[in-house]
């Protein structure tokens, strides 16, 4: 992403002292993490936030008198209250945790399931991610209705002159990735929503790329629905959030049935209770929700203009490395773009580049990154994934790319 102010420098050496897993060696080489855009690595301030937990008021929440129940309560929801904060939802309420982005696309896809019926149409865009293309492809055979795809550029870019073809009276769901996980692009998601609502649609935005890396705020966008993973900001996995306009979780219907969910309960009729403890049925992962915040908190001390104005820096300088590689290729050259690179080299299968590099201490990720109609519009099987992050630096890159040409000399 063009940064078109100047923004405070971060202190990326101080920072990297605070993500021990940085300091290890993998096979006998200085680990260097390019893997971010799967999950980010997570710094000491979560993890003793976990620790914490478990060491001083484990206890469930919400059901509990006793002081660790009502202290685990107090945190485990003012961890909620840091989400709606950061995204700036208007009530906290709306703001439903839940176990990942998947789970969040989930819980709206069966809520819709009530709502649609044959010959309405949803709308889903060429570049998503496998489970933002899955519950939609269920949700059209269970309803009878329609599923399009709004079509992309070589450069892995959506065409708009063809969403506004596509979108009609009978569209009654967009659903749109803030950034392409193959790809990088940032999508013009303000425009994406004011053409939906132009037709009367909801949309849901798929945020676990762009929130590492852009602070949406879903009152301005307008957002209907937002879904995030904290393993992606720094958090730990098997947590995440669902944002959702009160009037549309009104109208859905509960995802799953169990405690925490309920008003009453008898033989004969259960009532349930109002938001966001509809849609929480169970135990939830109460210690996650809580390092969630402490992970927010993290990333929102450094700043989320300064990481991207220096996550930025590292895509161009490493795009500008790449470049010097001869039968090099990226995909994905979007002008809005994210810390994400996707290559291949003219002739080498890219499972074979990143099994050397593994072996030279560099992760990256290779194959189609769960994103296969990505691949198959640029017919190949799959690419090598580089992904950057505020810890990294421009040294990393320069010994990625001593190893990826050894590499690819022991390949040729």
């Amino acid at each position: 992403m063009s940064q078109s102010t100047q923004v405070r420098k971060i202190d990326v050496e101080t920072i990297r002292q605070d993500f021990p897993i940085l300091g290890r060696e993998v096979n006998g080489y200085p680990l260097v993490y390019f893997d971010n855009a799967a999950t980010a690595q997570t710094p000491k301030q979560v993890m003793d936030a976990i620790v914490d937990y478990y060491s001083n008021y484990n206890a469930n929440i919400h059901r509990g008198v006793h002081a660790l129940s009502q202290e685990a309560t107090d945190k485990y929801e003012q961890a909620r209250i840091k989400i709606q904060q950061h995204f700036n939802a208007e009530h906290a309420h709306e703001i439903i945790m839940t176990s990942g982005t998947t789970h969040g696309i989930n819980l709206v896809a069966n809520g819709f399931s009530s709502l649609l019926k044959s010959g309405d149409e949803i709308l889903v865009s060429a570049m998503e991610h496998h489970s933002n293309i899955v519950p939609w492809q269920m949700l059209a055979e269970k309803t009878g209705a329609k599923l399009k795809v709004i079509p992309m550029n070589e450069k892995g870019e959506l065409i708009l002159s063809e969403y506004r073809n596509l979108i009609s009276d009978r569209t009654k769901l967009v659903f749109v990735n803030h950034v392409s996980n193959a790809l990088g692009t940032v999508n013009p998601v303000k425009e994406i929503i004011d053409i939906a609502h132009e037709a009367g649609a909801a949309v849901l935005i798929d945020g676990a790329q762009a929130s590492p890396h852009i602070k949406a705020d879903v009152q301005e966008l307008d957002i209907d629905f937002y879904v995030v993973s904290a393993h992606k900001m720094c958090g730990p996995t098997g947590v995440g959030m669902l944002y959702g306009k009160q009037e549309w979780l009104e109208k859905l219907p509960p995802y799953q049935g169990g405690g925490e969910m309920i008003a009453t309960v008898s033989f004969e009729k259960t009532t349930y209770a109002g938001l966001p403890h509809k849609f929480e049925a169970g135990t939830p992962n109460i210690c996650g929700g809580i390092a969630f915040g402490a992970a927010l908190d993290y990333m929102n001390s450094i700043g989320f203009e300064e990481i991207a104005s220096y996550e930025d820096e590292l895509l161009q300088y490493a795009t500008s490395r790449l470049k010097e590689i001869e039968g090099m290729k990226i995909y994905g050259e979007a002008a809005e773009k994210t810390a994400v690179i996707s290559f291949n080299v003219e002739g080498l299968h890219p499972y074979d580049i990143g099994t050397l590099l593994d072996k030279m201490g560099i992760a990256v990720r290779t194959g189609h990154h769960c994103a296969q109609p990505v691949m198959d519009f640029f017919k190949i099987p799959g690419t090598v994934r580089a992904s950057f992050a505020f810890y990294n630096t421009k040294e990393e890159i320069d010994t990625f790319m001593e190893a990826l040409k050894k590499a690819l000399m022991m390949l040729q």
